[in-house]
């Protein structure tokens, strides 16, 4: 069915505010929404009834609800449990907002990388230049950032060209851990250690007794020795003790969180209870690029 400008209006600021307040719509509230006067609302109502789109609930906290038709018209999925998608503008949330859509409409072209993001929520602060940011998706974990182009309020959409993409596998990290983990002893110096990092090419280790791990030393942890002058201490004297553990099968997503949360470069990563392998940010780094 082919509705007026006035009726998709209509729509869409019901199906926002209804999903907002989680209740039957008043006329005044969508008059108020969409800049329009409450009686040409009341007026639209009627037809859109006759459509099947809306259909009014009695009584003093009644109002209109807009049926399955209604998102069906617009070419808005509806679902009976959705996952909240934030969107913000200019890093700050829009309230009541979730994207439903995200489409790419210039992919093939050779210097313009433009995007379409249908929007339940009010999108109408939405000005050209404004920076916009869509995600993380509930599944891939996807967050897309760019700057609106363009807007169409009769679609409830956004148009912004792209500038950056991310999105972290799905499988947990198990399948990035190091099992083979390089490790050093707790009665090892100093001296000792660095040489050992610097041979491997990283910048930590697992301190190890026996099979169990006692902490973790980096590179930062010996440079505090150094300038501290505890040029003779022992390894299990300089490493971290406060352990930062996930479970083998936390997502790698959950695990980035825990990165930027503690601000540490290593996490332990548990099988069944016991601290067997150990992921860095290099770990995760290196899936983002290949």
């Amino acid at each position: 069915m082919e509705l007026t400008p006035i009726q998709k209006d209509i729509l869409i600021a019901l199906i926002n505010l209804q999903r907002e307040k989680d209740r039957a719509v008043k006329g005044e509230e969508i008059a108020e929404l969409i800049s329009r006067n409450p009686g040409t609302v009341r007026n639209q109502m009627q037809s859109l009834k006759v459509l099947g789109l809306v259909e009014g609930v009695p009584g003093p906290k009644g109002g209109y609800k807009a049926t399955g038709d209604a998102y069906e018209a617009l070419s808005i999925t509806a679902m009976d449990h959705e996952a909240s998608v934030p969107i913000y503008r200019n890093d700050d949330l829009v309230e009541g907002a979730t994207v439903a859509e995200i489409s790419f409409t210039t992919v093939r072209h050779p210097d313009l990388c433009h995007g379409m993001i249908k929007v339940l929520g009010n999108i109408k602060g939405f000005e050209q230049g404004d920076l916009v940011q869509m995600g993380p998706t509930p599944v891939n974990k996807l967050v897309v950032r760019g700057e609106i182009v363009g807007r169409d309020d009769t679609q409830n959409t956004l148009v912004f060209a792209i500038n950056e993409m991310i999105s972290l596998p799905k499988k947990p990290v198990k399948n990035y851990a190091k099992t083979d983990m390089i490790s050093i002893s707790g009665n090892a110096s100093i001296q000792e250690t660095a040489r050992l990092l610097v041979d491997n090419s990283i910048h930590g280790a697992p301190v190890m007794d026996a099979d169990m791990i006692l902490g973790v030393v980096t590179f930062t942890d010996i440079g505090d020795a150094v300038a501290s002058g505890k040029m003779t201490a022992k390894v299990k004297d300089i490493m971290t003790r406060d352990l930062i553990t996930v479970d083998s099968e936390t997502s790698l997503y959950d695990a980035v969180k825990v990165f930027d949360t503690h601000n540490i470069g290593f996490i332990l990563v548990s099988y069944d209870g016991v601290p067997k392998g150990i992921l860095s940010k290099k770990d995760v780094f290196h899936e983002l690029v290949y």
